[in-house]
């Protein structure tokens, strides 16, 4: 059982006294069982225990199992020394029928030991990494070390210190006859690398959901309607194409995880025939599962104009980018509130990489295959549990486009399942990233003569941050996107954050660039900084924190500095934003 000492004062000065003169123990004749303290040093310092079961010149290392319910993929390990053969195996059991172990010598020429004579003791110190490792061995007729990933010394550590600090210590020796005596090193093990086997723990212990695999956005696609009740007769696991196929759709169901686990998405991107950088999003439909909730798939699966709209002060109809509600009481009801996709991740293309990777020769360069991009999105996981519509959109009129594939995967911070996802949830505000552009749906071109004011009602709550996502476009030397512009938030019509989206890194990703304009001074288009965004880069969000705002109803207003139409050409503003309420 793990136990827990608090630091008090007398306990550190026992603890370091004894620490610091490590002394040869008195071990029991005939011992077969060795037990280590274990120490975990943190806010407090954990204990746990570990086991050595010698039979002769073989010996068995165990660690304390825990107790509980562990998570998915967990392994059961114990690490098994041959002294006769030099040799150790560690081992990690995941099922009777799934096994694994990894052969090493035991003895280790490649580290280079420091010996001295304390207390009775020879103590190795070395240097890996960066971390002094002393071992504290006492002499014996069995050569025991309970971490023999180190190597094999004289006798048997009493002690291993890391850094100063004691990581384990042997507490006692006894002789058990009820010991395991079938300690040998068959069984049904599949000999790997130990670099393989690590790679398989982890693997084992990452919840990973595909969602998309290799799907092309592209334009010409039929629409995939759903006729009738969309809820029954839309099926889970399919891809669904919309806006002319360069938007795709998946209705899915993710596992229900405890709080600690991390959510990440991971996107996959390589141009199918599409030369230019263009918007991509990643975004999931809030209340599609939920009945008679309006949402944003009745605007995919029929046309944008059957969402809630926005009239602007330039007299132009902005389709589906925030709330339609008409009183307090109705934030109450979230069933009954049109809610916007909520973006889980904005991500822009780069020009042409992988289509067009032998178009162009740069010495010192090598094009990349494709774009890669990660972002935890663990702070809006309530919205990625049980029954999900999860789309990916990338704006483009090519009959090829482009290809993605996104995995959603989840990483535990503990071994232990625990609880069930703790009360966190979101609240979606607005977005004006027109996903829906090939189908019709209005750029974000209302800041020209309007800023964007949302009511919204703040529950109580220990924290409240705003999740801002915002990039500015407008393709020519004066448009939004080569021109920094602040991004002004009022709550309750005062200002209250200020925020300008700019990228100034954007030479950094040249390589996913083959296709960017090369001029003749030396830069690419590329290279160009740009309003929160580059070619072959995901937007990160920034967060504002609300938590001081009282409990009801508050408007929240975006209002940004756009520039003026210019010969056929406009800016526009892509936003979005969620609160995240813990």
């Amino acid at each position: 059982m793990k136990k827990t000492f608090i630091l008090a004062t007398a306990f550190l000065f026992a603890t370091a006294s004894c620490f610091a003169q490590v002394k040869p123990m008195k071990i029991t004749k005939n011992a077969n069982l060795f037990h280590y303290e274990v120490y975990d040093y943190g806010a407090s310092i954990d204990t746990s225990v570990m086991e050595i079961v010698l039979q002769k010149s073989v010996y068995l290392i165990v660690s304390e199992e825990k107790e509980g319910n562990m998570v998915p993929g967990y392994a059961h390990e114990s690490t098994f020394v041959n002294l006769e053969t030099d040799s150790t195996y560690a081992r990690a059991t995941f099922s009777a029928s799934e096994c694994y172990e990894v052969a090493t010598k035991f003895s280790r020429t490649d580290i280079d030991y420091d010996t001295t004579q304390t207390n009775g003791l020879t103590c190795y110190t070395c240097n890996i990494n960066s971390n002094k490792l002393e071992f504290f061995v006492q002499d014996y007729p069995y050569d025991l070390n309970p971490v023999p990933y180190y190597g094999r010394f004289k006798g048997v550590v009493v002690a291993f210190r890391r850094n100063g600090q004691t990581y384990l210590q042997l507490t006692n020796t006894s002789f058990d006859k009820n010991a395991p005596k079938n300690i040998s090193e068959s069984g049904n093990y599949k000999r790997v690398t130990g670099r393989e086997l690590s790679q398989i723990k982890k693997d084992k212990l990452i919840i990973t959901t595909r969602v998309f695999d290799d799907v092309q956005l592209s334009w010409g696609k039929k629409n995939d309607h759903i006729a009738g009740d969309y809820r029954a007769n839309t099926p889970f696991d399919s891809v669904l194409h919309y806006a002319g196929g360069t938007l795709a759709l998946k209705r899915i169901n993710l596992p229900k995880l405890p709080s600690h686990y991390q959510t990440f998405i991971e996107l996959h991107q390589h141009s199918n025939g599409d030369a230019y950088d263009r918007t991509g999003s990643v975004f999931v439909i809030p209340g599609a599962s939920q009945h008679p909730c309006p949402n944003f798939f009745d605007g995919i699966n029929n046309h944008p104009d059957s969402l809630p709209i926005f009239v602007g002060k330039d007299g132009q109809t902005y389709q589906g980018i925030m709330p339609g509600i008409s009183s307090l009481e109705q934030y109450k009801i979230s069933s009954m509130v049109y809610n916007p996709p909520v973006e889980l991740m904005r991500f822009f293309t780069p020009f042409g990489v992988g289509h067009f990777n032998d178009r162009v020769q740069i010495d010192g360069l090598e094009w990349a295959d494709e774009t890669y991009y990660k972002q935890d999105v663990t702070d809006i996981a309530s919205l990625l549990r049980g029954e999900v519509w999860i789309g990916v959109w990338i704006g483009n009129y090519d009959g090829g486009g482009h290809k993605v594939t996104l995995d959603l995967k989840s990483y535990p911070e503990s071994e232990l399942w625990e609880d069930e996802a703790d009360g966190s949830r979101c609240i979606p505000l607005f977005n004006t990233c027109n996903v829906l552009e090939m189908a019709g749906q209005n750029y974000g071109k209302l800041f020209a003569t309007d800023s964007l004011t949302v009511d919204v009602y703040i529950p109580e709550a220990k924290k409240v941050h705003l999740r801002y996502i915002s990039t500015g476009h407008g393709g020519w030397e004066g448009g939004d996107e080569f021109n920094p512009k602040p991004n002004t938030i009022l709550i309750d019509g005062k200002p209250a954050y200020s925020h300008t989206p700019w990228r100034e890194d954007c030479g950094c990703y040249r390589r996913f660039n083959p296709v960017s304009g090369n001029f003749w001074n030396g830069l690419s288009s590329s290279d160009y900084s740009r309003s929160g965004w580059c070619p072959g880069t995901a937007t990160q969000p920034i967060y504002f924190d609300l938590s001081h705002l009282s409990a009801g109803k508050h408007t929240i207003t975006v209002a940004i500095p756009m520039g003026e139409p210019q010969a056929g050409s406009f800016s526009h503003w892509a936003v979005s934003g969620v609160l995240v309420v813990e």
